[in-house]
Protein backbone atom coordinates (compact mmCIF):
# COMPACT_ATOMS: atom_id res chain seq x y z
CA UNK A 1 0.00 0.00 0.00
CA UNK A 2 1.56 3.35 -0.88
CA UNK A 3 0.40 6.57 0.53
CA UNK A 4 1.18 10.09 -0.87
CA UNK A 5 3.88 11.63 0.99
CA UNK A 6 5.32 15.46 1.21
CA UNK A 7 6.96 15.46 4.01
CA UNK A 8 6.82 13.73 7.87
CA UNK A 9 3.25 11.93 7.93
CA UNK A 10 0.33 13.76 9.02
CA UNK A 11 -3.75 12.95 9.68
CA UNK A 12 -4.36 15.13 6.98
CA UNK A 13 -6.63 13.54 4.32
CA UNK A 14 -7.28 14.07 0.82
CA UNK A 15 -10.88 15.40 -0.59
CA UNK A 16 -13.61 13.11 -0.65
CA UNK A 17 -15.43 13.81 -2.90
CA UNK A 18 -16.96 13.89 -6.67
CA UNK A 19 -15.99 10.76 -8.48
CA UNK A 20 -13.80 9.07 -6.46
CA UNK A 21 -16.25 9.17 -3.53
CA UNK A 22 -19.06 7.49 -5.65
CA UNK A 23 -16.21 4.89 -6.46
CA UNK A 24 -15.26 4.59 -2.91
CA UNK A 25 -19.24 4.35 -1.87
CA UNK A 26 -19.84 2.06 -4.39
CA UNK A 27 -17.50 -0.76 -3.43
CA UNK A 28 -18.15 -0.41 -0.15
CA UNK A 29 -21.75 -0.79 -0.49
CA UNK A 30 -21.30 -3.98 -3.08
CA UNK A 31 -18.80 -5.62 -0.64
CA UNK A 32 -21.22 -5.58 2.83
CA UNK A 33 -23.91 -6.09 0.54
CA UNK A 34 -22.49 -9.07 -0.44
CA UNK A 35 -21.38 -10.48 3.34
CA UNK A 36 -25.27 -9.53 4.17
CA UNK A 37 -26.86 -11.67 1.45
CA UNK A 38 -23.76 -14.42 1.84
CA UNK A 39 -25.14 -14.61 5.24
CA UNK A 40 -29.10 -15.27 4.35
CA UNK A 41 -28.98 -16.54 1.24
CA UNK A 42 -25.78 -17.66 0.17
CA UNK A 43 -27.34 -19.21 -3.41
CA UNK A 44 -28.51 -16.10 -3.82
CA UNK A 45 -25.00 -14.53 -3.06
CA UNK A 46 -22.72 -16.92 -5.41
CA UNK A 47 -25.92 -16.75 -8.55
CA UNK A 48 -24.88 -12.20 -8.19
CA UNK A 49 -21.14 -12.83 -8.28
CA UNK A 50 -20.83 -15.18 -10.61
CA UNK A 51 -23.43 -12.58 -13.23
CA UNK A 52 -21.30 -9.84 -11.82
CA UNK A 53 -17.82 -11.10 -12.52
CA UNK A 54 -16.04 -10.62 -15.83
CA UNK A 55 -16.23 -13.50 -17.66
CA UNK A 56 -15.81 -13.85 -21.28
CA UNK A 57 -17.99 -16.45 -22.34
CA UNK A 58 -20.89 -14.45 -20.77
CA UNK A 59 -19.42 -11.57 -22.22
CA UNK A 60 -19.62 -12.28 -25.46
CA UNK A 61 -23.69 -13.64 -25.10
CA UNK A 62 -24.52 -10.61 -24.22
CA UNK A 63 -23.63 -9.88 -20.66
CA UNK A 64 -22.21 -6.50 -21.29
CA UNK A 65 -23.06 -4.94 -18.02
CA UNK A 66 -19.88 -7.03 -16.40
CA UNK A 67 -17.46 -4.14 -18.30
CA UNK A 68 -19.05 -1.97 -15.39
CA UNK A 69 -19.79 -4.27 -12.39
CA UNK A 70 -16.78 -6.69 -12.48
CA UNK A 71 -14.92 -3.80 -10.42
CA UNK A 72 -16.66 -3.74 -7.76
CA UNK A 73 -17.16 -7.48 -7.05
CA UNK A 74 -14.37 -7.92 -4.38
CA UNK A 75 -13.28 -10.48 -1.98
CA UNK A 76 -11.35 -9.94 1.41
CA UNK A 77 -11.63 -7.47 3.73
CA UNK A 78 -7.82 -5.94 3.08
CA UNK A 79 -8.08 -6.26 -0.20
CA UNK A 80 -10.80 -3.82 -0.52
CA UNK A 81 -9.60 -1.62 2.35
CA UNK A 82 -6.31 -0.52 0.35
CA UNK A 83 -8.07 -0.71 -2.47
CA UNK A 84 -10.10 2.28 -2.07
CA UNK A 85 -7.84 3.63 0.19
CA UNK A 86 -5.63 3.88 -2.92
CA UNK A 87 -8.52 5.09 -4.86
CA UNK A 88 -9.01 7.31 -2.54
CA UNK A 89 -5.49 9.11 -2.27
CA UNK A 90 -4.60 9.12 -5.92
CA UNK A 91 -8.01 10.01 -7.79
CA UNK A 92 -8.92 12.58 -5.27
CA UNK A 93 -5.54 14.21 -6.10
CA UNK A 94 -6.23 13.43 -9.86
CA UNK A 95 -9.91 14.33 -9.96
CA UNK A 96 -8.69 17.91 -8.14
CA UNK A 97 -6.39 18.44 -10.93
CA UNK A 98 -8.40 17.41 -13.97
CA UNK A 99 -11.77 17.72 -13.07
CA UNK A 100 -14.84 15.30 -12.36
CA UNK A 101 -15.58 14.44 -16.12
CA UNK A 102 -11.73 13.74 -16.96
CA UNK A 103 -11.50 11.53 -14.27
CA UNK A 104 -15.04 9.77 -14.89
CA UNK A 105 -13.97 9.12 -18.62
CA UNK A 106 -10.50 7.93 -17.57
CA UNK A 107 -11.67 5.22 -15.13
CA UNK A 108 -14.56 4.16 -17.51
CA UNK A 109 -12.29 3.66 -20.77
CA UNK A 110 -9.73 1.89 -18.07
CA UNK A 111 -12.04 -0.46 -16.99
CA UNK A 112 -14.32 -0.87 -19.82
CA UNK A 113 -11.47 -0.89 -22.46
CA UNK A 114 -9.11 -3.10 -20.09
CA UNK A 115 -12.15 -5.60 -19.92
CA UNK A 116 -12.81 -5.68 -23.81
CA UNK A 117 -9.39 -6.08 -24.40
CA UNK A 118 -8.37 -9.06 -22.21
CA UNK A 119 -11.70 -10.70 -23.18
CA UNK A 120 -10.36 -10.40 -26.96
CA UNK A 121 -7.07 -12.12 -25.34
CA UNK A 122 -8.80 -14.87 -24.07
CA UNK A 123 -10.64 -15.79 -26.95
CA UNK A 124 -7.53 -15.12 -29.04
CA UNK A 125 -5.47 -17.34 -26.68
CA UNK A 126 -7.91 -20.29 -26.32
CA UNK A 127 -6.78 -22.82 -24.44
CA UNK A 128 -3.22 -23.16 -25.97
CA UNK A 129 -2.14 -20.77 -22.74
CA UNK A 130 -3.31 -22.14 -19.25
CA UNK A 131 -5.01 -19.47 -17.09
CA UNK A 132 -5.82 -17.75 -20.49
CA UNK A 133 -8.97 -18.88 -21.11
CA UNK A 134 -12.52 -17.57 -21.91
CA UNK A 135 -14.08 -19.49 -19.09
CA UNK A 136 -11.43 -17.80 -16.48
CA UNK A 137 -13.02 -14.89 -14.39
CA UNK A 138 -11.77 -11.84 -13.27
CA UNK A 139 -12.67 -8.76 -10.54
CA UNK A 140 -12.22 -6.35 -8.23
CA UNK A 141 -10.85 -3.01 -8.32
CA UNK A 142 -7.25 -3.34 -8.35
CA UNK A 143 -7.30 -3.15 -12.08
CA UNK A 144 -8.79 0.04 -12.01
CA UNK A 145 -6.07 1.51 -9.05
CA UNK A 146 -2.97 0.80 -11.18
CA UNK A 147 -4.60 2.51 -13.42
CA UNK A 148 -5.27 5.33 -11.70
CA UNK A 149 -1.52 5.06 -10.03
CA UNK A 150 -0.42 5.18 -13.69
CA UNK A 151 -1.72 8.66 -14.66
CA UNK A 152 -0.51 9.82 -10.93
CA UNK A 153 2.75 8.46 -12.09
CA UNK A 154 2.98 9.91 -15.38
CA UNK A 155 1.56 13.67 -14.03
CA UNK A 156 3.85 13.46 -10.38
CA UNK A 157 6.91 11.39 -11.52
CA UNK A 158 9.37 12.24 -9.15
CA UNK A 159 6.52 13.07 -6.57
CA UNK A 160 7.99 10.66 -3.15
CA UNK A 161 5.50 8.34 -2.36
CA UNK A 162 5.64 6.38 1.13
CA UNK A 163 4.86 2.59 0.55
CA UNK A 164 3.64 0.69 3.57
CA UNK A 165 4.32 4.36 5.96
CA UNK A 166 8.08 3.56 5.93
CA UNK A 167 9.87 3.42 2.31
CA UNK A 168 10.13 6.23 0.20
CA UNK A 169 9.83 6.17 -3.20
CA UNK A 170 8.94 8.42 -6.40
CA UNK A 171 5.70 7.93 -8.05
CA UNK A 172 7.54 6.62 -11.19
CA UNK A 173 9.58 4.13 -9.93
CA UNK A 174 6.32 2.78 -7.64
CA UNK A 175 4.58 2.30 -10.88
CA UNK A 176 7.15 0.85 -12.30
CA UNK A 177 7.37 -2.36 -10.22
CA UNK A 178 3.99 -2.19 -9.65
CA UNK A 179 3.37 -3.20 -13.59
CA UNK A 180 6.89 -5.73 -13.08
CA UNK A 181 4.62 -7.29 -10.39
CA UNK A 182 2.14 -8.13 -12.81
CA UNK A 183 4.03 -8.93 -15.99
CA UNK A 184 5.24 -11.76 -13.33
CA UNK A 185 2.34 -12.93 -12.13
CA UNK A 186 1.26 -13.24 -15.47
CA UNK A 187 4.42 -15.10 -17.13
CA UNK A 188 5.10 -17.68 -14.20
CA UNK A 189 1.08 -18.28 -13.64
CA UNK A 190 -1.25 -18.18 -10.32
CA UNK A 191 -3.88 -16.41 -11.51
CA UNK A 192 -2.52 -15.11 -15.12
CA UNK A 193 -6.02 -13.85 -15.89
CA UNK A 194 -6.32 -11.28 -12.97
CA UNK A 195 -2.72 -10.20 -13.75
CA UNK A 196 -3.22 -9.67 -17.53
CA UNK A 197 -6.71 -8.15 -16.88
CA UNK A 198 -4.37 -5.42 -14.76
CA UNK A 199 -2.19 -5.15 -17.03
CA UNK A 200 -4.65 -4.44 -19.39
CA UNK A 201 -6.82 -1.66 -18.08
CA UNK A 202 -3.30 -0.01 -17.43
CA UNK A 203 -2.59 -0.40 -21.03
CA UNK A 204 -6.08 1.18 -22.35
CA UNK A 205 -5.53 3.78 -19.14
CA UNK A 206 -1.75 4.69 -20.95
CA UNK A 207 -3.58 4.96 -24.19
CA UNK A 208 -6.15 7.54 -22.97
CA UNK A 209 -3.43 9.22 -21.48
CA UNK A 210 -1.39 9.62 -24.98
CA UNK A 211 -4.07 10.56 -26.85
CA UNK A 212 -6.74 12.19 -25.54
CA UNK A 213 -6.97 15.44 -25.04
CA UNK A 214 -6.21 17.23 -21.97
CA UNK A 215 -9.88 18.19 -20.85
CA UNK A 216 -10.83 14.39 -22.04
CA UNK A 217 -12.55 13.03 -24.85
CA UNK A 218 -16.32 14.03 -24.11
CA UNK A 219 -14.99 17.66 -24.25
CA UNK A 220 -13.13 16.96 -27.82
CA UNK A 221 -15.87 15.26 -29.46
CA UNK A 222 -18.61 17.98 -28.18
CA UNK A 223 -16.17 20.53 -29.54
CA UNK A 224 -16.16 18.64 -32.82
CA UNK A 225 -20.14 18.41 -32.87
CA UNK A 226 -20.30 22.52 -32.32
CA UNK A 227 -17.71 23.11 -34.77
CA UNK A 228 -19.46 21.04 -37.65
CA UNK A 229 -22.65 22.02 -36.56
CA UNK A 230 -21.88 25.42 -36.97
CA UNK A 231 -19.97 25.61 -40.09
CA UNK A 232 -23.82 24.06 -41.38
CA UNK A 233 -24.90 26.73 -40.04
CA UNK A 234 -22.76 29.24 -41.92
CA UNK A 235 -22.88 27.75 -45.18
CA UNK A 236 -27.05 27.62 -44.94
CA UNK A 237 -26.37 31.44 -44.27
CA UNK A 238 -23.74 32.19 -47.34
CA UNK A 239 -26.59 30.21 -49.58
CA UNK A 240 -29.02 32.08 -48.14
CA UNK A 241 -27.68 35.22 -48.90
CA UNK A 242 -26.29 34.45 -52.46
CA UNK A 243 -29.92 33.81 -53.63
CA UNK A 244 -30.95 37.35 -51.76
CA UNK A 245 -28.22 38.96 -53.63
CA UNK A 246 -29.72 37.34 -56.60
CA UNK A 247 -32.93 38.20 -55.81
CA UNK A 248 -31.93 42.08 -54.94
CA UNK A 249 -29.93 42.65 -58.43
CA UNK A 250 -33.37 41.22 -60.40
CA UNK A 251 -34.80 44.32 -58.66
CA UNK A 252 -32.02 46.44 -59.80
CA UNK A 253 -30.55 46.87 -57.13
CA UNK A 254 -26.77 45.90 -55.54
CA UNK A 255 -26.73 44.28 -52.14
CA UNK A 256 -23.01 43.29 -50.86
CA UNK A 257 -22.65 40.38 -48.46
CA UNK A 258 -19.04 39.21 -47.04
CA UNK A 259 -17.56 35.74 -47.11
CA UNK A 260 -19.38 34.69 -44.09
CA UNK A 261 -22.67 36.08 -45.73
CA UNK A 262 -23.36 39.29 -43.47
CA UNK A 263 -24.75 42.03 -44.90
CA UNK A 264 -21.80 45.09 -45.83
CA UNK A 265 -23.22 48.98 -45.61
CA UNK A 266 -22.79 50.03 -49.15
CA UNK A 267 -22.12 53.75 -47.43
CA UNK A 268 -19.14 51.47 -45.18
CA UNK A 269 -20.77 52.21 -41.72
CA UNK A 270 -19.37 50.30 -39.00
CA UNK A 271 -22.21 47.19 -38.09
CA UNK A 272 -23.66 48.16 -34.66
CA UNK A 273 -24.50 44.84 -32.91
CA UNK A 274 -27.97 46.08 -30.75
CA UNK A 275 -29.44 47.57 -33.95
CA UNK A 276 -31.84 44.99 -34.97
CA UNK A 277 -32.60 46.54 -38.52
CA UNK A 278 -29.35 44.59 -39.65
CA UNK A 279 -29.39 41.56 -41.37
CA UNK A 280 -27.00 39.11 -39.86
Amino acid sequence: MAFRSNGPITLALPAFRGVTRRIILTAVVVYFGQLVLGLFAPKLQALLMDQLMLHPDELRRGAVWQLLSYPFMMDGFLSVLFAVLSVWFFGSVLEDERGSNWFREYFLVATIGGGVLISLLAYAAGTHIPGLDPAQRASGLWPAVLAILLAYGRFHANEEIRLYFVLKIKAKYLVGIYVLFYIAIALIGGDRFGALTTLCNALCGFVYLSLAPRQGLRFAVSERWFRVRNSYYRARRLRAAKKFTVYMRKQGKDVNIDPSGRYIDPDGNPRDPNDRNWMN
